[in-house]
């Protein structure tokens, strides 16, 4: 949800772990499997020598190709030959030591520059020996001594000078109430190389990314107190994005920034904070925020995100921030932006366009399933990605509390959506290839929802004002790249999600990722669609009716039966305990039921990751996998258990720990029916057989 410290609470209920693409299959059913992530991007994890203990803080490549790679314990080390090309393996030598938390790096004529813990530190090798000897400080800010306090950066601007952001601490009561305690917390700085600072933008938490875009600087938040989820957005001079505690900052005379905490507190409730103290919260605040587009509309100052990323969704501690080199040696995605997550050890994939003067855009999950919590990235001279990793106190999906992995570009076109741009009456999706135009002419392949987050100093927000979005055009290009779709119901200052399950291309292939997230903060001019196909009424199908009309087999009891039918007076016929086993498998792979008897299950996850158990109709099994994976938004509230026909049983979505027991009937047509996880990636090895004797 966070900032990086909470995520390591939450990690083995908040994650949504995607590992289809590292999954071997278990399935009864005959299907071919769809592509995965790593038929197009593969994981080649760099060997790390004994002893060494590389939580990667900081990283960036060397004119000469070698990797330096500064980490949390306050190393640096270079790493010769990082791609291990010939027979060489790649060679660590120790650079500087004895730092204090490097969470970033950067190169500048010869010399490495980071953001410690309190200063931004340059080293240099006067002698050449291939080790730092004169450690020399840049500039120096305040610290608290609070262990929060993390400074991240920098990353150069185009006019030579540096960006570095720092971290809230927190509360002594609300341990995750964020807090400004010295200047220039929760502040992004400009640094020049001669050592002068000014105070750039406020109203940060947790500022880990840092990305300069064409020119322009851009900042990735966490969720927490203040913010509703991760988002990236656009940092000019004087903005500010929505944490209140470094404006305790704002009326020094070097500030540039206009808007005053007594601005935001008024508005979000009508009592102030102590003069120079923290912000008391109000009992009940949560049933009472607004959103900071609202606050935006009162308040001059203020700066709402680009690009949304959905929490849990898109990740959970949004991290660094990459620009995808020009060309196609990465894909065909050149120019769009990678944004790491380390609670989630994932990357999304973000492309922006500017209207009427402001960044907007989309995101679509890139690639998943690494070793650690994703934290940096930098490209290598073959355009190979870098993917520096640690989860050292904030915990991660990825099992691992460090690594270093290269993602490598196999050269095939994945089938994906390439972009999202909007349009005055709706968006047009661009395809990475060619789509099927049957497929992409019924409005059954699209849902559109749109919704927001509040704005209040209670720690993150659930999804508000969810609404859906009614399709009621669809225009296919002449080279079936492009699909325009006439929307109504589309809000400024909201994200979008934008499921496009049933889009395929003309070999019939799924999209690798099927969902965007849109945030739309202003539509644009321009021309509406014309000569489109019109969606009629009755042409958009319930999911049910989607799915198709299903027989239940069998004396019906609710989907979901926790406590002993009155009726069954001598208890249940049959009685099974089932388990979980590590590698994404029940423990057990076969039930054997008499038809018609009466089942009491008890399901018990002894795994460190949430499952379910679902009873499906014969062939069923991935049809419902899939589904589960685009209720999106509301897949969490659901226990990712679609609403369909072919679902005849469940538990609840059990936690790692828990257990969940239901009674039902079984089938009265003897035959092997499916059982089912549909945690998402689950399903394709999450399967056993329930076979239903006469």
């Amino acid at each position: 949800m966070n900032n990086f410290l909470y995520a390591g609470f939450r990690r083995k209920y908040l994650v949504i772990l995607a590992m289809a693409a590292q999954i071997v299959p278990a399935v009864s059913q005959t299907r071919e499997l769809p592509a995965t992530e790593s038929d197009f991007y593969s994981m080649r994890s760099l060997p790390v020598p004994e002893g060494v203990v590389l939580e990667v803080g900081g990283m960036v490549t060397l004119p000469n190709g070698s990797l330096a790679v500064a980490t949390r314990r306050g190393d640096v080390w270079l790493i010769e030959n990082p791609d291990g090309k010939g027979s060489g393996r790649p060679n660590y030598r120790k650079f500087a030591s004895g730092l204090h938390e490097i969470l970033g790096l950067a190169y500048h004529d010869g010399d490495l520059i980071m953001a410690q813990r309190g200063e931004l530190t340059r080293l240099k090798d006067t002698n050449k020996d291939g080790k730092a000897d004169v450690y020399e400080t840049v500039y120096s800010w305040p610290i608290s001594g609070h262990y929060h306090e993390y400074s991240y950066g920098p990353r150069f601007l185009p006019d030579g000078s540096m960006i570095v952001t720092g971290n809230v601490a927190f509360g002594d009561n609300d341990w995750w109430a964020g807090q400004s305690r010295v200047p220039w917390r929760g502040w992004a700085m400009r640094i020049t190389l001669d050592g002068k600072m000014e105070p750039w933008a406020a109203g940060m938490r947790s500022p880990a990314g840092i990305g300069v875009v064409d020119g322009e600087l851009f900042y990735s938040e966490n969720q927490g107190d203040w913010m509703g989820s991760g988002y990236l957005t656009h940092l000019e001079k004087g903005d500010f994005v929505g944490h209140p505690a470094g404006l305790r900052w704002a009326d020094r005379p070097e500030s540039p920034v206009k808007v005053r905490q007594s601005d935001i507190y008024a508005r979000v409730d009508p009592r102030e904070s102590p003069a120079g103290g923290p912000y008391v919260k109000p009992e009940n605040l949560a049933e009472r925020g607004k959103t900071l587009a609202d606050v935006q509309k009162e308040v001059s100052g203020i700066k709402t995100p680009a690009v949304w990323l959905p929490h849990g969704i898109l990740g959970i501690s949004t991290s660094d921030i990459v620009t995808i080199p020009k060309g196609e040696d990465f894909g065909p995605f050149g120019g769009q932006l990678l944004v790491g997550d380390e609670g989630q050890s994932k990357i999304a994939r973000v492309f922006l366009e500017k209207v009427k003067g402001q960044y907007q855009g989309g995101a679509v999950l890139f690639r998943e399933g690494f070793q650690s919590g994703v934290l940096r990235m930098a490209w290598g001279h073959d355009n190979s990605l870098y993917v520096g990793q640690t989860n050292r106190g904030w915990g991660s999906t990825g099992p691992d509390d460090f690594g270093l992995q290269r993602l490598v570009y196999s050269g095939k076109t994945p089938f994906e959506i390439l972009n999202v741009v909007s349009q005055p009456d709706g968006f047009e999706i661009t395809f990475t290839q060619p789509v099927s135009r049957s497929a992409a002419e019924d409005v059954n392949g699209y849902e559109i929802t749109g919704f927001t987050y509040k704005y209040h100093p209670v720690y993150g927000s659930p999804v508000i004002d969810d609404q859906n979005c009614a399709i009621s055009g669809i225009k296919v290009s002449p080279d079936r790249k492009k699909v325009r779709l006439l929307v109504s119901g589309l809000r400024e200052k909201y994200i979008h999600e934008i499921k496009l399950a049933g889009i395929a291309n003309e070999a019939g292939d799924k999209l690798l990722h099927n969902t965007a997230y849109y945030t739309l903060n202003v539509k644009p001019d321009g021309a509406k669609m014309t000569g489109y196909k019109a969606v009629k009424a009755g042409d958009k199908k319930t999911p049910a009716e989607a799915a198709g009309n299903h027989a239940h087999h069998g004396p019906k009891l609710a989907k979901r039966t926790t406590e002993q039918p009155a009726d069954w007076t001598n208890g249940p016929d049959q009685r099974f305990v089932l388990g979980t086993e590590p590698g994404l498998h029940f423990d057990r792979k076969e039930l054997v039921v008499k038809a018609g008897s009466r089942v009491m299950l008890t399901m018990t996850n002894t795994d460190d990751m949430p499952h379910n158990f679902l009873l499906v109709t014969k062939g069923s099994a991935n049809l419902v996998g899939e589904a589960a994976i685009n209720l999106g938004l509301k897949g969490n509230e659901m226990g990712y258990i679609p609403d369909l026909p072919q679902v005849l049983y469940h538990t609840k979505l059990i936690g790692p720990g828990a257990a969940d027991t239901i009674y039902f009937v079984a089938p009265t047509e003897p035959g092997e029916y499916t059982y089912v996880c549909t945690y998402p990636g689950h399903y394709f090895s999450m399967q056993g057989t329930l076979r239903v004797a006469p």
